[in-house]
């Protein structure tokens, strides 16, 4: 292996070698920790070190990476105490989890580093939005993130590099080739020659370099940088190495050929590199000795205080609480004069606003941006603020919704649009493991608000009239709103924006430009997690929200003589206990209505909770009523039949029957 000095003097050189050595000998630890079983699990990035450890070395301090679970050294060099690591290994309340995930599965913004999840590539577009974060603020930074040769078969190492190369995002897309994805060789991976190939698919530049190799690792990454801080754009960067253990190493390394570990196991990137500090006198067996007793001193006391470390004590209500960035809702009432808009106009107002009041704000979408949108609700919004701020998308859910999460971690707020809320299974997996659990796993908000063009009644069929909240309410860590009135969108959408948290916003595509309602100009929010009781009676309880509550306001009219007491959610989560328990009280009888299917839909958890909260209130079966257990046909006809609107009046009568 040769080895290009180039202008570092002798002090340089040794410093480099001491932060190539310390994560090796970090990994030796835990092996013997390991077979004397004081530790589960390990997933060692022997052989691999030299990418590590020279790619965090190349890059300034403030500039954010993104690591996988094999790449300690990126960790190490970042200074981060060992005894910290330790306990996050370990599940220690002085974790950067609490004990909540594992490994290298965390972030910190002392140190600039985000973690990994566990689904392979959601990462690259975390990339994304952190540099385009870097971008809109004028910051000359550039932003590292680690991917395997696996996971370049994912759907997310495709998003995030076409996003970046469109966006000229300074972003080095970093692929660690070590030839196998646990067992699966590369040539069960992909079928091109070499995964640099790619770059010009994407229009970049594409480099391959010598994992193996720290200096050639760092000087190449430090030539990069030095270079995107000043011309944005991204660089896919191939690093060939080799992985020495098994992909944990319980899982051992008999699929891999003899020969491959002798061949490159003289391609070891600490002892290649010893060997040559040797050979230019800057390194000796006297020295060596020193530094290796120093570490091992280091090591034995860091390891065995994070042993000490206290573990966490289970408290439901901690857990609970930790689900959500700490956040307190000012409601602010409105002070302006009211006119008569429709719902679309009202969701436009409100996103204005929302840009207005916060500069940091980035809108994202398919077609949002000249075009105003597929239901142009953002027209105009490019000229007023900037085609920086209002982007316009590739046709790619989950890198957005990534990318959203990246500006979040950077500083920056985001509101996603899905064109139409059925789309949202293509960014499903950032949604419920990314933006929900990130403030649980590490302390970090999701500063992200989706929004989600929903609903039947347009004859748009199965893949554009769904109505899929409850995909989404059952996942801790989103806030979930569903206005049905002007009034409610707007205030409901600021609200939105102002948490910190990831909300998820519907918005019913057949109330777009078909209701009106008095909106006051300006500045005004509601509170999430309240609900909104339209009407009071004493026969029965509607529980409804989103189209529903129109469907309920028509049958109060169309039938004068009922007392009906109608309730209207518009926050799912957190949801209006309170106001629904002394609704059931008042009446005693309760119907849950909803767009969505009955089974599993929304309204079964409504129901459970009045059965096992209410019991002694209720005079009949709570009664649900929903759309049909089918996907939504095209056909009108079809279509009323599917929807719950079809069916309730038998239900009404259904109820006062008891």
């Amino acid at each position: 292996m040769h080895f290009d000095r180039k202008e570092k003097d002798d002090g340089t050189l040794l410093s480099l070698y001491k932060r190539l050595l310390y994560p090796r000998m970090v990994e030796e630890k835990m092996l013997i920790l390991l077979r004397q079983g004081r530790i589960g699990k390990w997933f060692s990035g022997i052989g691999q070190e030299a990418i590590a450890v020279g790619a965090a070395l190349a890059m300034k301090p403030e500039e954010y990476i993104l690591p996988m679970h094999r790449n300690l050294g990126v960790f190490t060099t970042r200074d981060i105490p060992l005894r910290n690591l330790m306990a996050q290994w370990q599940g220690k309340t002085t974790g950067f989890t609490k004990g909540r995930d594992r490994s290298f599965h965390f972030g910190t913004q002392a140190h600039k580093i985000i973690g990994m999840i566990s689904h392979l590539g959601p990462q690259m577009a975390l990339a994304d939005g952190i540099a385009l974060a870097d971008l809109i603020a004028g910051r000359e930074q550039a932003t590292l993130v680690f991917t395997g040769e696996g996971a370049t078969s994912e759907g997310d190492f495709h998003e995030a590099i076409n996003v970046a190369s469109v966006w000229d995002l300074p972003v080095i897309f970093l692929i660690e080739n070590n030839g196998y994805g646990l067992s699966t060789p590369v040539n069960e991976q992909y079928n091109c020659e070499h995964l640099v190939d790619r770059a010009v698919g994407y229009g970049i530049e594409g480099i391959q370099i010598d994992g193996n190799n720290v200096l050639e690792v760092f000087d190449t990454i430090t030539e990069i940088t030095a270079n995107i801080r000043k011309n944005p754009r991204p660089v896919l960067l191939e690093c060939m190495t080799f992985r020495m253990r098994g992909h944990e190493e319980a899982s051992g390394t008999k699929y891999v050929p003899p020969h491959l570990f002798e061949e490159w196991s003289v391609k070891d990137p600490v002892k290649t590199f010893e060997h040559y500090l040797f050979e230019q006198n800057i390194l000796n067996d006297n020295l060596l000795q020193e530094i290796t007793a120093e570490f091992k001193i280091i090591l034995d006391q860091e390891i065995e205080q994070a042993f000490t470390d206290e573990d966490p004590q289970s408290s439901v209500i901690t857990e609970m609480a930790d689900m959500y960035y700490p956040y307190v809702q000012q409601v602010v009432l409105p002070t302006e004069p009211a006119a008569e808009i429709r719902y679309l106009d009202a969701i436009s107002d409100g996103l204005r606003i929302g840009m207005q009041q916060h500069p940091n704000l980035v809108m994202m979408g398919q077609d949002i941006a000249a075009y105003g949108g597929a239901f142009k609700i953002t027209a105009g919004f490019t000229e007023e603020f900037g085609k920086a701020r209002v982007r316009n998308t590739p046709i790619c859910e989950s890198a957005i919704v990534g990318a959203g999460l990246g500006l979040s971690i950077n500083g920056y707020k985001a509101v996603v649009e899905m064109q139409f809320a059925d789309f949202v299974t293509c960014g499903f997996n950032q949604i419920i493991n990314n933006l929900a659990k990130t403030h649980y796993r590490w302390g970090e908000k999701a500063d992200v608000v989706i929004r989600m063009p929903t609903g039947a009644g347009t004859g748009a069929g199965p893949f554009h009239s769904q109505s899929n909240e409850a995909w989404f309410t059952k996942t801790p860590g989103l806030k979930i709103v569903y206005p049905a009135f002007p009034y409610d969108a707007k205030g409901l959408l600021i609200a939105a924006i102002e948490d910190p948290n990831p909300v998820i916003y519907f918005e019913h595509k057949y109330l777009y430009r078909s209701l009106t309602g008095m909106v006051p100009a300006g500045h005004y929010t509601l509170e999430i997690g309240k609900a909104n009781w339209l009407k009071k009676g004493d026969q029965f309880t509607i529980i409804t929200y989103g189209l529903g509550v129109h469907w309920s306001l028509a049958y109060l009219d169309d039938h004068p003589e009922l007392s009906i007491s109608l309730i209207d959610l518009y926050s799912l989560q957190p949801w209006d206990k309170e106001t629904v328990a002394a609704a059931v009280k008042a009446t005693g009888k309760v119907i849950i209505l909803h767009e969505d299917t009955l089974s599993s839909g929304f309204g079964a958890e409504i129901a459970a909770w009045i059965a096992e909260h209410c019991f002694t209130d209720l005079d009949a079966p709570i009664m649900r009523c929903a759309s049909i257990d089918t996907a939504i046909p095209m056909s009108k006809v079809l279509e009323d039949q599917f929807l719950a609107k079809s069916r309730l009046h038998e239900t009404v009568q259904k109820l006062l029957a008891w």
